[in-house]
């Protein structure tokens, strides 16, 4: 197997390839192209979005995903007091989200001005999630995410969600708060999207989930579909996110740290991503890390992914005690007081408090019974 000898991607990592001088391709930037058509896009509907007079006939400028945590609190909180722009922050209750979430949640409702929508389906997330982790194994070499797939599918059904509560209130403009990094890889598109959840699940499954309401957004008129907004786009060279959780809790609108707000299924994103493309969920944020360590020569700077990990990191240490500890955790092999001391840890070692590593941990330990309730076999 042959790592990359600046970021330490194996050449085996879905999407990664390695040369004979050992670099990969996300540093040698052969996918780049690709990714500044996105980027060129999204950067053209923010600006578009900006520049849109007030519609006084419309209820509201847009429609917000709000999801409790530090990104879409931080925007939200921009768009209300800041911007003045007429909110509906929509929320769709995933059964997967942390309580702390939930909490975040509770406290931006007290404090800022924004009519509140919560939307929930539990029955039909959970349908797409065990479609996703119980199909046989996956072909190999893989695409450039496709370890990331159920994070990814989950994400796009609640997308489709609020597109379509967009839709039918006649909402011009969803704003989506993914940071800098995650813009460059998200679908924009509305209608690229729908196609994309089609050609991913098949038209049974899809029409299933969405009781048939998807193909209207298939064959509606262009100027009919509400447009996506990145927000993060306009800061993507500023943005930080200690600064960011920073300036909320002193507004009191957040009281944990982003570490904690992981969806439960977290665990079960390191046991996809081990089991079927032999890398943890975050490597290729561990990997984004250590390029910019290598680029910007002190390590002073950081790049733009949330998860902050520290200046010296062994990446394939941790990785491999990862790997062990999640995949005897599913197997139910072990001794399950030494697996949470153990997972504590790794992430006291990836810059996490005691509380919040303590807190991933024990998500780490329940791993079996998410799993059973949702449906998702385990070896």
């Amino acid at each position: 197997m042959t790592n990359c000898t600046v970021c330490s991607l194996s050449g085996e990592h879905p999407g990664i390839s390695v040369d004979a001088t050992g670099l990969c391709n996300l540093c040698r930037l052969d996918i780049a192209g690709d990714l500044l058509v996105n980027f060129r896009y999204t950067s053209a509907v923010f600006d578009e979005f900006q520049r849109a007079p007030r519609d006084p006939a419309a209820r509201y400028d847009c429609l917000f995903m709000y999801s409790g945590g530090k990104d879409s609190t931080y925007m939200l909180d921009k768009f209300v007091n800041e911007y003045g722009k007429r909110v509906l922050a929509y929320t769709f209750d995933v059964p997967f989200e942390s309580a702390h979430a939930a909490d975040n949640i509770r406290l931006a409702r007290e404090r800022i001005a924004a009519d509140f929508v919560l939307d929930a389906d539990d029955e039909n997330i959970k349908k797409v999630m065990r479609e996703v982790f119980n199909r046989p194994a996956p072909a190999k070499p893989g695409s450039y995410l496709d370890e990331k797939l159920p994070c990814a599918s989950c994400r796009t059904f609640f997308v489709l969600r609020a597109v379509l509560h967009a839709h039918r209130g006649g909402i011009k403009y969803i704003a989506m708060c993914a940071d800098p990094q995650q813009i460059l890889t998200m679908e924009s598109n509305v209608r690229e999207i729908v196609r994309g959840f089609y050609q991913r699940f098949g038209d049974r499954l899809t029409d299933e989930v969405f009781r048939g309401e998807l193909e209207q957004l298939l064959f509606a008129e262009d100027d009919e579909l509400p447009r996506i907004v990145f927000p993060f786009i306009a800061m993507r060279h500023d943005y930080d996110p200690d600064a960011i959780v920073a300036e909320l809790k002193a507004k009191g609108l957040y009281e944990s740290s982003p570490m904690e707000t992981h969806c439960t299924l977290f665990p079960l994103l390191n046991y996809y991503a081990f089991k079927h493309w032999d890398c943890m969920f975050y490597k290729l944020n561990a990997a984004s890390h250590a390029r910019a360590v290598r680029r910007n020569g002190t390590g002073t700077e950081r790049s733009t992914f949330s998860i902050r990990f520290p200046q010296v990191l062994d990446i394939t240490g941790i990785e491999e005690r990862l790997r062990k500890v999640t995949l005897e955790i599913a197997a139910g092999q072990g001794d399950r007081a030494e697996q949470l001391r153990e997972v504590t840890a790794i992430f006291r070692d990836l810059d996490a408090d005691e509380d919040a590593a303590r807190f991933v941990a024990e998500s780490f330990v329940a791993m079996p019974e998410v799993a059973a309730d949702v449906g998702i076999r385990l070896p």
